[in-house]
């Protein structure tokens, strides 16, 4: 079998929590990014044979988001679809499962993507409350009713946020920020340095927000269909190193570097990309954004979740027969300026490549200049299901502008696990 390609893609504008995106559930994005794909590709519905989302925080009412997607986006009921979730790598997971699956000879047309509504993960509310509205619910007489009202107290309603829960681990008992600090001091990474980093994602973003577009297909936004979204909106053009010096901690409130200005922000958004083998592109006459060449996930310690990246890049990177070096263009998911700068810091290591891959060279030192080069999560924002979708998307985009060779993209997971990707053209 040939290369598997990655004919095209889209995506929906990164839109900030509970901004312009927050009255559209995650399966609406999903159904518009899907409904274009099938547009600007020209491919008929029926000839797709799986469609398969990465999502974190599943919608309550549309369980198993792909197939509603699927269902929504007009593919026939007759298609398959199912729901991939490895935590912020979730829409690069389904990316690799549709290589699988036609790989396989189970699928031959897949649309792969990722979808999240960070904007509408439920507010989570104590069992004392749940149970006695159940058995409010259940009771036959009205002296039984009465007697349950009278029990509730107005302590019962105080909600916990399912995404405060989302994102911490329930293993090392940390959250993700505070994971981003166990690596600022572990490495040594200081508050100006991610700062700087920070500015750098805000400043890149603005600058080429006109080739973001390329990638973007423009949302009408309900109920009232009257305001259109066509850009990200997380970019800041007034962002300062002044504005962001200002910022305390927010995870380590004493002796913290971690802030929410160098940080992903929390976001909504979903991608979408037409995934098949080489030769069956080439028939429909497509000239596909690249290809797949190799690519890793591997487990690691949860609470250093953010060095994800520094040992699945190695892997990939040997999968696919290349160095570090030979690669033209970068993209590792923001989550934390802290954590990629530490990545960096341990792919330049001889210490770490002895101890972890018994390599008595370094893997690597990134070239600034090929990272992130349109800005990254920092800037762009993280719907955490659909990053590494928009990750392989951008990068795709953006060798076919400098005719680049080879890209590689990778992300850090939460739980403690990394994913890599090597694509060429």
């Amino acid at each position: 079998m040939g290369r598997i390609a990655i004919v095209e893609g889209i995506r929906t504008p990164f839109v900030k929590a509970w901004t312009a995106f927050e009255d559209i559930p995650a399966q609406s994005l999903g159904t518009t990014v899907v409904r274009e794909l099938l547009e600007i590709t020209h491919l008929k519905p029926d000839l797709v044979d799986e469609v398969i989302f990465g999502a974190v925080a599943q919608p309550v009412e549309a369980s198993n988001v792909a197939r509603v997607i699927s269902l929504y986006a007009g593919i026939p009921k007759t298609k398959r679809a199912y729901t991939v979730s490895r935590n912020c790598a979730s829409g690069l997971e389904s990316i690799t499962s549709a290589s699988e699956k036609i790989r396989c000879g189970l699928d031959e047309i897949v649309i792969a993507g990722g979808t999240e509504s960070m904007s509408n993960i439920p507010l989570i509310f104590g069992k004392e409350i749940a149970r006695t509205l159940t058995r409010l619910n259940r009771a036959k007489s009205i002296v039984e009713k009465l007697k349950l009202i009278s029990s509730i107290r107005p302590s019962h309603f105080k909600p916990v946020p399912g995404l405060a829960l989302g994102l911490s681990d329930p293993v090392c008992g940390l959250n993700m920020g505070q994971t981003a600090e166990v690596l600022a001091k572990e490495f040594g990474i200081t508050r100006k340095e991610q700062d700087e980093f920070a500015l750098t994602s805000h400043k890149r973003a603005i600058a080429n927000r006109m080739k973001l577009r390329e990638e973007i297909v423009p949302v009408i936004v309900p109920p009232d269909y009257n305001v259109v979204v066509e850009d990200d909106n997380g970019p800041r053009e007034n962002q300062t190193m002044e504005a962001l010096c200002k910022l305390k901690p927010y995870f380590d409130r004493y002796t913290g570097s971690v802030t929410v200005g160098n940080s992903c922000q929390v976001t909504d958004g979903a991608c979408a990309l037409l995934v098949m083998e080489e030769e069956k592109a080439k028939s429909f006459g497509y000239e596909a954004l690249g290809y797949i060449r190799a690519y890793s996930y591997i487990g690691l310690e949860p609470s250093k979740m953010g060095l994800g990246p520094a040992y699945s890049i190695p892997i990939a990177l040997k999968s696919s027969g290349l160095k570090l070096k030979d690669i033209d263009l970068i993209e590792i998911n923001e989550a934390f300026a802290t954590q990629v700068l530490a990545c960096i810091k341990a792919l330049a290591s001889k210490k770490f490549a002895e101890e972890n891959f018994s390599s008595p060279e370094p893997i690597g030192q990134i070239d600034l200049d090929k990272l992130n080069v349109n800005g990254g999560a920092i800037a762009l924002g993280h719907p955490v299901g659909t990053s590494g979708s928009r990750l392989v998307l951008t990068i795709l985009k953006e060798m076919k502008r400098r005719d680049a060779k080879f890209g590689l993209a990778s992300l850090c997971v939460g739980g403690g696990q990394g994913s890599a990707v090597i694509l060429e053209r």
